[in-house]
């Protein structure tokens, strides 16, 4: 049991598996964002931040999509590679922007969130996602 523990071995079902770990884990925290911000819309809508000019109410709508539906998509595992593209971009906004890049600070989660997204974006959903089951691979 010790050595199993110890042992640096690793095999596809153990990443696989890790994968669909992380994928869930982070889709559920980060949906539930989302979904404050979706039931909340017209309340936040006056305060949000208005990035590069878009108006707030556009750069919330974005945010939802990105937090929400897309977080979805990532928990399924459903086209996982293109729903990344906007959470990579929220974060970048989140951790940049709204928390003037303080990786040690108020930046700490957005941060988080940005190196799960792009580990995500590089391997992929894994053998346990919809888009296995539909790509094959």
């Amino acid at each position: 049991m010790i050595k199993k523990i110890l042992s640096s071995k690793i095999n596809d079902s153990q990443v696989n598996i890790a994968l669909l770990i992380l994928r869930v884990t982070a889709g559920v925290l980060m949906a539930h964002h989302g979904y404050g911000k979706l039931t909340h819309f017209s309340e936040m809508q006056t305060k949000f931040m208005d990035f590069m000019g878009l108006g707030m109410s556009a750069s919330l709508a974005l945010t939802v999509f990105a937090e929400f539906f897309c977080s979805l998509l990532l928990i399924i595992g459903l086209g996982t590679r293109f729903a990344l593209i906007p959470l990579i971009i929220t974060m970048l906004v989140a951790v940049f922007k709204a928390h003037s890049g303080e990786i040690f600070g108020d930046g700490q989660t957005a941060f988080l969130y940005l190196a799960i997204y792009v580990t995500l974006l590089l391997k992929g959903a894994g053998k346990y996602s919809a888009d296995a089951v539909f790509f094959k691979g």
